[in-house]
């Protein structure tokens, strides 16, 4: 009797569309940094795909699209920031967890890592960003468990001093290239600047983001300096000089040379005045970092009286790698090899089908498909060797 009552029991079936469009993006999960991560992937297709202006001009609106250029990835890796510091608990990890934690991160970063060099081999005018991405969170393993004012004090640091010492860096050596030269120090953007956006988002995640005052700070303090960063950078733009590039030397006669025609304190000078697109100047990092921090905020305080409105949203948002992924493999598909596309119409139509693809996937399957497999990596390097469990 007891078996076959058992097996006419009903099998316990997946979360409903309906328990989904209800319990989705609820507390403990704040579905306004997933509204946010959403924002920056459609900006940054709208950089890949769309027809943009150059500048932004305040007066009129069609040269707003121009924040698409380089605003959109900055704003991926602060939320890369919030993300580290709400698996670690705010950096409140229990001594005896802290190996495990590590383990799970650089498991994490070499698999987006790997993930980016997949794409880069797909040959697109993109400047994938997963590879630093990936980079960005193995960096800051030794940081997870810092004080906050240790934090605070590294990100000023790195954002007020890593510009002038990377441009006087990029003289002493003369030029210097290589892959990892590229890839850390003066490619698309330095790993000064997405540390700074990283620690930053570390911090600012250890903050009580379910209070509404929390956002509210958010939105205040990043336009200010959203305002300080591009206002003063557009005023020093003037006074800017571009170094532009210069020869290799051959020889120490050519470098000296090179150094004595080179204005090194110009060029330190202008590190810290600039704040155009992927310049990784000073006021871009102020410019940049307020408008992000603004936007998370503004996400946050819609979040709530628009949850319905903005779940397709969260739903891009929730699974990010998978949505920049299938963005940059459909590129491909549309322009193939090398192939270059630019078209308001596209990007529009690309963002439609993303937030249909996501949603579906979501209510359908839960956990996008790369971030499952992150994780699953992530807990494969951090479990203990099976000899290790034997007695």
């Amino acid at each position: 009797m007891t078996t076959a009552a058992a097996s006419s029991a009903p099998a316990p079936t997946s979360p409903t569309a309906s328990q989904w469009w209800r319990d989705f993006g609820r507390p403990p999960r704040i579905m306004g940094l997933d509204v946010a991560r959403a924002i920056a992937i459609i900006g940054m297709i709208g950089a890949h795909l769309g027809e943009t202006a150059e500048t932004v001009e305040p007066s009129d609106p069609a040269a707003w699209t121009a924040l698409v250029h380089g605003n959109p990835s900055l704003l991926f890796a602060l939320l890369a920031g919030f993300s580290i510091s709400l698996m670690t608990r705010r950096g409140e990890v229990a001594p005896e967890d802290v190996p495990a934690v590590r383990l799970r991160m650089l498991g994490r970063g070499a698999t987006i890592f790997v993930i980016g060099l997949i794409l880069e081999l797909l040959n697109t005018p993109i400047a994938v960003i997963l590879t630093l991405y990936g980079v960005l969170y193995i960096a800051v393993i030794p940081v997870l468990r810092w004080r906050t004012s240790r934090l605070i004090l590294t990100a000023a640091l790195l954002g007020l001093c890593g510009p002038p010492l990377l441009a006087l860096l990029s003289l002493l050596s003369a030029g210097a290239s290589g892959g990892g030269i590229s890839l850390v120090l003066f490619g698309s953007y330095p790993i000064t600047v997405w540390l700074c956006f990283g620690v930053t988002g570390m911090v600012l995640g250890r903050l009580r983001l379910d209070l509404m005052r929390t956002a509210v700070w958010f939105v205040a303090v990043g336009l200010v300096c959203a305002t300080v960063g591009f206002g003063l950078g557009s005023v020093g733009s003037s006074s800017v000089t571009t170094g532009g590039e210069f020869a290799s030397p051959r020889g120490w006669a050519d470098w000296v040379q090179l150094w004595s025609q080179a204005e090194p304190l110009d060029r330190m000078r202008d590190a810290v005045l600039e704040a155009a697109p992927h310049s990784g100047g000073v006021m871009e990092i102020l410019g940049a970092g307020g408008l992000g921090t603004a936007v998370i905020g503004v996400c946050i305080l819609l979040s709530r009286p628009l949850r319905w409105l903005l779940l397709p949203f969260a739903a891009l948002g929730s699974m990010p790698l998978s949505a920049y992924t299938a963005h940059v493999v459909s590129y491909v598909v549309l322009a193939g090899p090398g192939g270059f596309i630019s078209s308001n119409e596209t990007w529009i139509w690309s963002a439609v089908v993303l937030l249909i693809v996501t949603t579906t996937w979501s209510i359908v399957f839960g956990r996008g498909p790369l971030e499952r497999l992150t994780a699953r990596v992530a807990d494969a390097a951090a479990s203990a060797p099976r000899h290790a469990l034997r007695p």
